[in-house]
């Protein structure tokens, strides 16, 4: 994405967010040119700028990353005030993330202990940042699933849309908690045709710990492709947390690019996940320098790269037309390829789905019931 000086307030925020989060790490050299230009942007800042470059670090899950680095930035500074407005959003932030947890903690714990297992799927990959709203995946009856939730938690089910009930999700709201809980249940994908997937998570899953609780989590591969799946084939946006997360994983070494392509492959997407990481790859050439070290076969399999990303009311937007369209043809090829019929009906209801929800976004102002 390039930088003009004819920029929207709200994307000169993403560009600095983004040059505030992909070069640093708690290692960064502060005080060298880059580090001094940014802490002159920032101590430039009003409250109510400061404020909209809070508000999009949150709609983007980057918050608490962002707002770390801003008070590295600060140390020796003369500005109180600035000082003071980011201690106080990132104690708000991580309150809010505590509270959240914990209730995390306790909807997992319970149903581990009534025989169900139940692994925790996108509200974890951000860490320390937090999503929305609380993602699980279990593998059991939506009858059971919904029947515990009412009886153990007091949860109301959230009205839902077309979408939801295509991709068998349910979003269940709890007294003294804020964010909605939203549980998969036995199918992933946009439109629940990811049965496969699905099948194996659980079997792949890892550990990891947040706030002093364990949780299961998904393998890094079949987190990479939840996220292609939720970013390429379904919203068509990028959040700047999928750039830092899925940057911070390849930074660590931790993504097995050949299992990847194999579990990618099995679900039908391969050319989407490969496509997805070469648009995080050129996007941190912009504000790093050094992209990924992609391998040349997941270069050769994308379809396009960061050059075709804009920024559009907060986030970072992929093409629909021709690119993603291209995606989800292909995914539909293959999965009617292997004889997947009643996966393949589901999955051939997203371009209506799609259709409606933008008809109802334009006589409404609102796609909600639909996606």
């Amino acid at each position: 994405m390039s930088k003009t000086d004819t920029q929207a307030p709200s994307q000169q925020w993403m560009v600095l967010l983004s040059r505030l989060l992909l070069p640093w790490s708690i290692d960064s050299d502060f005080n060298s040119p880059a580090g001094e230009e940014l802490r002159r942007e920032l101590l430039g800042l009003s409250r109510d700028e400061f404020g909209e470059l809070v508000a999009l670090a949150g709609a983007n899950h980057v918050i608490v990353r962002a707002l770390e680095i801003v008070l590295r930035h600060l140390r020796g500074a003369q500005s109180a005030a600035l000082r003071e407005w980011a201690e106080a959003a990132l104690a708000a932030e991580r309150g809010r993330i505590a509270m959240a947890v914990m209730f995390l903690a306790e909807i997992c714990e319970a149903f581990e202990a009534h025989g169900l297992r139940v692994a925790v799927i996108k509200s974890l990959d951000h860490w320390p940042d937090l999503g929305s709203d609380l993602d699980l995946y279990i593998n059991a009856s939506p009858r059971e699933v919904c029947k515990f939730m009412k009886s153990r938690f007091n949860a109301q089910i959230a009205p839902r849309s077309w979408g939801d009930r295509l991709a068998a999700k349910w979003n269940f709201l709890i007294p003294g908690l804020p964010e909605a809980v939203e549980i998969h249940v036995g199918r992933l994908g946009q439109t629940g045709e990811q049965v496969a997937i699905a099948s194996s998570l659980l079997e792949r899953t890892r550990q990891v710990a947040a706030c002093g609780h364990g949780f299961r989590v998904p393998s890094v591969s079949d987190r990479l492709i939840l996220s292609t799946l939720q970013r390429m084939y379904r919203h068509f946006y990028f959040r700047l947390c999928d750039i830092v997360d899925s940057t911070t994983l390849a930074d660590r070494g931790e993504i097995d690019y050949a299992d990847l392509r194999m579990v990618a492959s099995i679900a039908g997407i391969w050319e989407g996940v490969a496509t997805y990481l070469v648009i995080v790859s050129d996007y941190l050439q912009t504000y790093r320098g050094p992209g990924l070290n992609l391998p040349r076969f997941v270069i050769d399999a994308s379809r396009f790269g960061g050059n075709y990303i804009y920024y559009e009311k907060s986030f970072l937007r992929v093409p629909i037309m021709p690119q993603s369209a291209r995606l989800y043809g292909t995914q539909l090829a293959g999965v009617l390829g292997k004889g997947e019929w009643h996966n393949g009906a589901r999955l051939s209801l997203l371009p209506w789905l799609a259709t409606a929800a933008v008809v109802g976004q334009k006589l409404t102002g609102s796609d909600k019931g639909i996606w």
